[in-house]
């Protein structure tokens, strides 16, 4: 073998144990049919369980909103179809075993529609939730009455929100 074939296989040993704490994100959709405090419940549990995995490093709140498409999922009762959900997420520090835990928790909750869990770094992170919140503070626009806005007024709404 050549050395860089060791170094590459030595590489990819380390990754498997992956002792060493990486960023995560873990987006999920939640039941849209629980009551809101049944979602944030939800929401908290794996938030938790986020922490006790690592540490935290940016989230989002559950949030309803409408799906691009159709989710179904077969269950005990039949197959369930969702056009909306609870979207929530999680920006989490974490070393391999705490992020296995972490994927198990996510796995075995029935109220998690599907999720998504992603290599990140701090900084698109907090980028993310700095994003987010810009996006919730925006005021209604004229795009959504069927008008334009101008370069003025996306100017300024950018200089509030500090971006």
């Amino acid at each position: 073998m050549a050395k860089n074939d060791i170094e590459a296989v030595g590489e990819v040993a380390e990754d498997l144990n992956h002792a060493e704490t990486r960023v995560y994100e873990l987006a999920f959709h939640i039941d849209p049919e629980l009551p809101q405090e049944e979602a944030k419940k939800t929401y908290q549990a794996l938030r938790e369980a986020a922490v006790s995995a690592g540490s935290l490093v940016a989230e989002g709140e559950p949030q309803k909103i409408p799906l691009a498409y159709t989710i179904s999922r077969s269950e005990h009762a039949g197959r369930r179809d969702f056009d909306s959900a609870y979207f929530c997420w999680v920006a989490y520090e974490a070393a391999g075993a705490g992020h296995d835990a972490l994927l198990e928790t996510v796995k075995a909750d029935t109220r998690v529609i599907r999720f998504l869990d992603l290599r990140t770094t701090k900084d698109a992170a907090k980028h993310a939730a700095e994003m987010h919140e810009f996006y919730a503070n925006m005021p209604e626009t004229p795009l959504e009455a069927g008008g334009d806005v101008s370069e003025v007024q996306l100017d300024a709404a950018l200089k509030e929100a500090g971006v």
